[in-house]
């Protein structure tokens, strides 16, 4: 597994827990941050996804 996916996967987990704080206090600040660190989390998952596949396939060759 690529560190690009681990690390992504933590910061849409940071992401989601601002987003729930800035929504439970109203803050509406944190919840933007916490849907931005969300988006970015996703985006670094997916580009690990494609380092690993890329890996894979040159693996089987």
């Amino acid at each position: 597994m690529d560190k690009d996916r681990i690390e992504g996967a933590a910061k849409q987990a940071k992401g989601t827990l601002k987003d729930a704080a800035g929504k439970l206090t109203g803050d509406a600040k944190l919840e933007a941050e916490g849907k931005m660190d969300k988006a970015e989390g996703k985006a670094q998952n997916a580009v690990g996804g494609v380092k690993d596949a890329a890996r894979d396939a040159v693996d089987k060759k």
